[in-house]
């Protein structure tokens, strides 16, 4: 039965994503560890749902529906730059969210509880709103390139504010994988506080 890996996600304006694709293109050629995520691909992800049926998918959009719908729209302010665990040993650098991330917590915990109720499997770790703009490929590379340049950076960009985003909807994504990297879909749609609406745009490649 054929499936489709997907996720669930906020999706950025135009000028948002130029802002951080400029921090990206910033950050680059200080550090040949990292693989940067492409502008166009640059999103807020609430929930990855792994490979699923189109059954399986209708039961998504049912559960954004049934979550999302009833929640108030509401703006994110995309702030500062960090890493998971910390920036010594990163894995992934990670650009932040100030104004809105009460609201994003709470739109996100709506969606998790719809889908735990249809059988989804629950995240095991608190869910913490941020933007993935690098995965660390090789640590020793990275602390090998960490010298003062790269901190310097790494120390304004953590000071830099980079866009209010406007949440208005909650976006259901097809990851497409290839050697080339991912592309992404977006399949449907739901309005904060609205009904749900079939998607139009790929996102992009790796």
């Amino acid at each position: 039965m054929p499936t489709t890996r997907a996720f669930l996600a906020l999706l950025l304006d135009a000028e948002t994503r130029a802002a951080l694709g400029a921090l990206i293109q910033r950050l680059r050629p200080l550090s040949d560890a990292v693989a940067w995520v492409p502008e166009a691909n640059l999103h807020l992800t609430l929930k990855f749902l792994a490979r699923l049926t189109d059954e399986r998918l209708a039961e998504v959009r049912e559960a954004v529906a049934e979550s999302a719908g009833g929640a108030a729209a509401f703006d994110l302010l995309l702030h500062g730059v960090g890493a998971f665990p910390g920036m010594e040993r990163p894995r992934i650098l990670w650009v932040g969210v100030g104004e809105g991330a009460v609201a994003a917590r709470d739109l996100q915990a709506r969606i998790e509880a719809a889908l735990v109720q249809r059988g989804f499997e629950a995240d095991g770790r608190p869910w913490h709103p941020h933007l993935t703009i690098g995965r660390v490929f090789d640590d020793r590379r990275w602390r090998r390139d960490a010298g003062p340049a790269l901190r310097e950076a790494i120390a304004l960009a953590a000071r830099t504010s980079f866009g209010r985003v406007p949440v208005r909807r909650v976006s259901l994504m097809r990851s497409d994988l290839s050697p080339r990297g991912a592309r992404y879909t977006e399949l449907a749609s739901t309005v904060l506080g609205g009904s749900s609406s079939p998607g139009q745009t790929a996102r992009g490649r790796v």
